[in-house]
């Protein structure tokens, strides 16, 4: 019966073979007696059933697990209607006519009687398969956000009573979500697959840093507030660059920036050096989609010998094709001027007194002058660290008095690199591990 029914718009599916073997189990089980291949009818079942575990584990969902996996496909797909739906909703036409095919289909699906399945081939775990209870979530690697939009979803597509009420959930889902791992996922790396082809990977466990928890820097913030919010309602913005000390919140900085605006449709790519050759290929995958990019760039800098930095160049400013309205580039340096510079490159002087620098520091600090923004990131003096110590004191819980807690601060960071934000965050660190240590015992 299903495998009649063929697919117009959601084809290329996720794990397709499950579908494929859950057709066949039904089509056999359909008949009148499965006596004769019951036996292989069990080992499909058991494979399939294996399978839906095998999903559920890894990206945490729960309930019915056949729900769970077409829920799966449709979230993921991206065709010309998820595509055209992520960016405009409801929309009219021959395309959605098209959807309308795909998604009866769907709901058939979603209808199958798994009980007649039970009592033709009584497996013995079809209940454990329509009520899966996932283990403990501590440590898993799924995420947990992206888990419940999908159970959610899951659910109220069960729940509808018509087609055109299927398509309706659905529809609105990629108009609020998105569509596929751009519309699921916050943070990407990029990777190379086994045919040599550039893909961009989501990250599924992120750090979640909120700008609030960066304790002063308040100037600083406020610029890159300022930009990318620019950037992420449809203003002009530029390109920035946080440079200064280690650890003083920089790569925090970007991480709060992009937990305070996912909502709005900002994700964020990490790019790291060896791969900037790879970026014009990574945005031929984002230009024409629903989203903002940020290309993230983390403790960006280059010696005399390394050559990376005219990718960066090209991209940023100076190719032939214009870089997408969507797509902007924050990168982090403790460094200025991004490339180390040598005695011998002011060696080279013009003429003209030498008033003007040589050509190749012109070269090496032209990429500086690519960053419409620089925000400066200064150590903090001893008064300002010994306030983030207080301020994330508090924070943690800590009841220990001012005194006694600045005087183990400044005894901490004469060890542990000195006064910044970061040597901050570690002496909490520490006193919570002791706190627990104790706790054990």
């Amino acid at each position: 019966m299903i495998r009649n029914k063929e697919f117009l718009l959601y084809k290329n599916f996720k794990r397709p073979e499950i579908l494929n073997d859950m057709s066949i189990l039904i089509e056999e089980t359909e008949k009148t007696s499965v006596k004769d291949n019951k036996d292989k009818l069990l080992y499909l079942f058991y494979d399939i059933a294996s399978n839906l575990i095998e999903l559920a584990a890894s990206h945490g969902y729960k309930g019915n697990l056949w729900h769970m996996y077409l829920t799966y496909l449709l979230a993921n797909n991206e065709n010309p209607y998820s595509l055209a739906t992520e960016q405009k909703g409801d929309i009219n036409g021959t395309l959605n006519d098209i959807a309308l095919h795909d998604f009866e289909i769907f709901r058939s699906l979603f209808e199958i009687d798994l009980d007649i399945i039970e009592k033709k081939l009584n497996t013995g775990c079809m209940d454990q398969i329509v009520h899966f209870e996932g283990p403990d979530e501590n440590g898993k690697l799924f995420n947990k956000r992206v888990r419940d939009r999908i159970c959610r979803l899951g659910t109220s597509l069960s729940k509808t009573h018509s087609v055109e009420d299927f398509k309706a959930v659905i529809t609105d889902f990629y108009k609020e979500f998105g569509v596929g791992k751009f519309g699921l996922h916050k943070a990407f790396r990029v990777e190379r697959n086994k045919k040599d082809e550039v893909v961009i990977k989501p990250i599924t466990k992120i750090t979640h840093v909120y700008l609030d928890d960066l304790v002063g820097y308040e100037i600083a913030k406020q610029k890159l507030i300022d930009n990318t919010e620019a950037f992420v309602y449809g203003r002009p913005a530029n390109n920035c660059l946080l440079f200064g000390d280690a650890g003083t919140g920089k790569s925090s900085s970007i991480k709060g920036i992009l937990n305070k605006y996912y909502e709005n449709g900002l994700r964020i790519i990490e790019i790291y050096k060896h791969q900037f050759k790879d970026i014009n290929a990574v945005i031929a995958q984002i230009k024409n989609r629903n989203y903002k990019f940020i290309l993230y760039m983390d403790d960006l800098s280059f010696e005399d010998f390394e050559i990376e930095y005219k990718y960066l160049k090209a991209v940023i400013e100076g190719g032939l094709e214009k870089k997408p309205d969507n797509v902007l580039i924050y990168a982090t340096s403790n460094r200025r001027h991004l490339i180390k510079e040598t005695w011998s490159d002011r060696e080279d002087v013009r003429n003209d007194n030498g008033i003007h620098k040589s050509d190749t520091m012109q070269e090496k600090l032209s990429l500086v002058y690519r960053f419409g923004v620089t925000i400066y990131f200064e150590k903090p003096d001893k008064k300002e660290f010994q306030n983030i110590v207080k301020v994330l004191a508090r924070k943690k819980g800590l009841n220990i008095p001012d005194e006694e807690l600045l005087m183990s601060a400044n005894r901490f960071e004469l060890n542990h690199g000195g006064l910044s934000g970061r040597t901050a965050v570690q002496f909490i660190d520490y006193l919570l591990g002791k706190d627990e240590k104790r706790g054990d015992h």
